[in-house]
């Protein structure tokens, strides 16, 4: 791009300040690693003259970063760690020297172990085992039992390694096959509850169509009305299912609830439930409370319903608050507590809430207030509806 000169934006070739420390550090860091090997051999080579104190803390710090670098580049950093230390056993062919190569490449087998597929780390494994056999067979002379202790160290350390990484792809595949399983649920039951008012609606629209067809010509004015209802049905189920499509799944006839849907209407009778669990729940209203969309007073009333037993079962405490906050775009739902919290993201709940306002267009928060307690947010937007 050129400027109004016809130069060329500066703001092309300018770094933001933050990447510019990364890369210098990075240099840096690499820098060091590099020289590693050197450093270590001098500091080594000394050993036998008493170690300078100066060369010791140059290795030491060194060593911690080449450590660093080993979490973000495993690979190149463990030929440079096994390189500094051949050169260092080259210098000081001693047991001590010999253990902590050994002791160091190991654990880095270890972690490309536990980070990388198997298809990486196998290879990785052999070669360093057969290295480190070759290395301690040319600096010393090894028994046949010590040879064998490097193998099965070598293998041992892979082993664990590995173990940690399926462990850990195992828990992630549980976490997100559990999630999954949550958000299904939740969808069918969402289907379900939407059976009933959709089912209610075409009803509706069915009786007023008939209706208008046999006094149309006898009672213009009675047509005029059914007409008028089945448009405003029509057009609230549509916008219903505009919404809401997404979470329609076919399930066994006849397991709809057959009762209707609860709304925020029973919002007080939800309170005085929660009294016989020894929990106090105080329900307001802010705003000019009007009617809802029934999609959307059904989706607040379970997520205060959700809220609510999660308060009854988890918080310990006595009380409990809900708000509902009718406001001119938006409904804002808020159920609070001044019990012992919770953890955001744990059971199924916070996912079953999240998914009903993500259908919505709207937006969830859950997580522990700053004064103690635990709190939930629901923001539906009402605008267009």
């Amino acid at each position: 791009m050129r400027d109004e000169v016809g130069g060329y934006d500066r703001r092309m070739f300018t770094l933001p300040l933050g990447r510019m420390r990364r890369i210098a550090w990075m240099v840096l860091a690499w820098l060091g690693a590099v020289l590693y090997p050197g450093i270590l051999f001098v500091t080594v080579s000394h050993g036998t003259q008493g170690f300078d104190g100066v060369e010791i803390l140059l290795s030491a710090a060194l060593t911690g970063l080449v450590a660093a670098l080993l979490i973000r580049h495993p690979l190149p950093v463990h030929v440079i760690l096994f390189a500094a230390w051949t050169l260092a056993l080259l210098e000081m062919p001693n047991g001590t020297v010999a253990g902590l190569f050994l002791l160091l490449t190991d654990l880095a087998v270890a972690y490309i172990a536990a980070t990388r597929p198997r298809s990486t780390s196998v290879p990785v494994a052999v070669v360093t085992g057969v290295l480190q056999a070759l290395a301690v067979s040319a600096f010393l002379v090894p028994s046949e039992s010590f040879l064998i202790t490097i193998v099965l160290a070598m293998a041992i350390t892979w082993m664990a390694g590995n173990s940690v990484r399926v462990r850990r792809a195992h828990a992630e595949a549980m976490r997100v096959q559990a999630t999954a399983q949550a958000v299904a649920a939740e969808r069918l039951r969402i289907a379900r509850e939407l059976h009933d008012m959709v089912a209610h609606s075409i009803g509706i629209i069915a009786i007023q169509a008939g209706v208008g067809g046999r006094v149309i010509d006898t009672q213009p004015a009675e047509a005029r009305n059914a007409l008028d209802a089945i448009e405003a049905t029509s057009r609230d189920t549509l916008s219903g299912l505009r919404r809401m499509l997404t979470a329609l799944r076919k399930d066994d006839p006849g397991t709809a609830p057959l009762g209707p849907a609860p709304s925020l209407n029973d919002l007080d009778r939800l309170a005085e439930a929660t009294k016989d669990a020894g929990v106090h729940i105080d329900v307001q209203t802010t705003g000019t409370p009007r009617p809802l969309p029934p999609d959307v007073d059904l989706s607040a009333y379970r997520i205060v319903q959700e809220a609510v037993t999660n308060v009854v079962r988890h918080a310990g405490t006595e009380n409990g608050r809900v708000t509902i906050d009718y406001r001119d775009d938006e409904l804002v739902v808020e159920i609070e507590d001044d019990g012992q919290g919770g953890m955001v993201g744990t059971g199924y709940g916070l996912v079953g809430m999240r998914e009903r306002v993500t259908l919505l267009r709207g937006e969830f928060t859950a997580g522990p207030r700053p004064g103690g307690g635990f709190r939930v947010t629901a923001r539906i937007p009402l605008a267009g509806r």
